[in-house]
Order: structure tokens, then sequence, then C-alpha cells
């Protein structure tokens, strides 16, 4: 794993492909549509890694995986970087070995029912039969939360995500738990959505976020920066359509980000338009956001904690400086 860890942007450069580790489908962040081309927030983020390193958004090779699968495909150097639905938490980053990149969406965990259950919030799940997906922060969450609070349910684990769908339609559940964006996501996918709806009361927090491997600083820059880059695009006003132009202005601080004024590149080993290349392929964050889950999709959701801190939203970068 060590050599691995050191080599990332190296072996991508020379392989002239990002290996880049996502969902087996959730609709809104990764998932194949009808052509079978995946798309999603986490596989924009794939692509935008994809155009800073290697100047082309389609040189990603997507690979999905399960929720028990995904830490090892990293550990193991199967894929360059995870972006798949990962909550960030304590143990995760201390004991698998594994860097943590910033959050690229809030979420938290919600409970989908069918429309007609006389249920309006997690306590009244007292006896439910509950459909949960097997190694997530889900599982445990249902467990601490509902122990805590004194809920008796009978929880019924699934390995793939597809096949917790596909139960929990067919009756053999009374709710199905999963981050509240994925459950809004798997509804639009139900023979009939109106008969289901979501909680509006969730049970914890979950950053979601991209993980690299430990070890190899200059490769974990290169993604953070990436998530800071369509932040600061935002901010800014630079759009996939006006990136160009923008980048041959007179503000010098459009012109540290998208590399026509400073050397930020050549600190992470790239291009020096790189952040450019990027914003171009995939829109900043806002763009991004509301093409996958906002309005601009079948999901609808609000900003929320996702919007700029500059409308009240956690959204923020660090200053290109």
């Amino acid at each position: 794993m060590a050599g691995a860890s050191a080599q990332t942007l190296a072996a991508v450069k020379q392989r002239g492909t990002l290996n880049c580790g996502v969902s087996q489908g959730f609709a809104g962040f990764s998932s194949p549509d009808s052509r079978g081309e995946y798309r999603g927030l986490d596989v924009d983020y794939c692509k935008a890694v994809a155009a800073a390193v290697l100047g082309d958004a389609t040189k990603v090779r997507f690979v999905p995986l399960t929720a028990q699968a995904r830490f090892t495909a990293l550990q193991t150097g199967e894929i360059d970087v995870l972006f798949r639905n990962s909550t960030q938490t304590f143990l995760r980053d201390a004991s698998l070995g594994l860097n943590q990149g910033p959050v690229n969406f809030y979420d938290g965990q919600g409970f989908a029912i069918r429309r007609d259950a006389n249920v309006t919030k997690v306590q009244e799940l007292d006896g439910a039969t509950i459909c949960v997906a097997q190694g997530t922060t889900h599982e445990l969450n249902l467990n601490d939360v509902f122990r805590a609070r004194n809920i008796k349910f009978s929880p019924v684990v699934f390995e793939r995500v597809d096949t917790m769908y596909e139960a929990f339609y067919a009756g053999r559940c009374d709710a199905m738990t999963q981050d509240a964006s994925a459950l809004a996501g798997a509804l639009t996918g139900a023979r009939d959505p109106a008969a289901y709806r979501v909680l509006e009361e969730t049970i914890s927090k979950e950053p979601l976020g991209p993980f690299t491997r430990n070890g190899d600083d200059q490769w974990s820059n290169i993604v953070m920066w990436t998530h800071y880059a369509l932040v600061e695009a935002e901010e800014l006003g630079v759009t996939a359509a006006n990136a160009e132009a923008q980048a041959a202005g007179a503000n010098p601080t459009i012109q540290r980000l998208l590399g026509t004024g400073g050397e930020f590149g050549s600190r992470l080993g790239l291009d020096n338009r790189w952040a450019l290349a990027a914003i171009r392929a995939v829109g900043n964050y806002g763009e991004v956001f509301e093409r996958n889950v906002g309005q601009g999709s079948s999901l609808k959701l609000r900003r929320g904690l996702n919007g700029l801190w500059t409308g009240g939203g956690l959204m923020y970068a660090i200053p290109f400086r």
C-alpha cells in the first residue's frame, strides 16, 4: 500500500486514466444512465479531478463498489480516489490508513416509508422492520439512536443497496434508512414514487466527501483543491460557460484561481490552468449541485447546508493565496 500511496499522480499520468470509485447506483450521485454513462454529483467530481490532472474529463474509469468493498479498493490501489457517498468519521480517519478530503455534501440519515403509513416522526417507528445497508454508518446509527430512544425494531440488512430498494418496494420492510439525499433519489426510481415519502426528521450528521490514501500529500492536496476550486468559482461567478473569458479578465483573485496569475499549478505538480480545466468540464459547485441533485434534477433538493457561506450555507473555500 505504501508504494501505491506515494506515487498516485505519477501512476495516473502514466496510465492516462483516473480510476475513480463510485457507488453501484445512487441517483443524483453516481448511477449509469440509459446509455450506460455514469451521471451524478460524485461522477462530476471524478471528472473534475481527471480534467485537472489529465486535461480531459473523459479520462475516467468508474469503478462501482459496495459499501463493504469501497475502502479496501482504495487501500489496495484498485482505485485512485473514492467519491462514493462516504461519510467522514473519526474511526475512518484514524484507523483505515486513509485521508478524508473536504466535505462536498452535507447530509443526514433519514427514513423512507409508505405515504399511507401512520408515521410522522422517528419515534413512531417503534416495532418496525427497517431495511439498512451493511457496512455503513447508517447501520451503526440505527442501532445507537434507537437503543438510546428505547425504540424497538427489527433490522433487515443488505450488502447491495439495489437489493435493499427492491425489498423495501416489495413490502419486506416498514421503513428504509439511508442518507436523506440517497432516499430521495431512490424513490424517483420506484414504480410509483408518489406511494412513498421521506420523513423530515434525520438522526445523524452525514458529512460526505472524498477519500484518498495516507502517505501521499500531493495527491490528497489535488483532490482537496479541486473541490475548493469549484466552490471558489461559484462565489466568484465563474461558470463552465464563462471560465475562459474570466481567465482573460483583470480580477487578480480570478487570475490566481484560473492560472493566468501566479504559479499555483506547479505546487501541485499540475498545469497552471488545472482549475480552469476542471471548471470548464463540470462547472462550479453550484452548477454541479443543481444539475445533479438540485432544481435541474429529478431530486429537487434545496441547497440548505450545501449553499455558500454567503447565503447561510457551509460551503466555503480556503483562500487561493
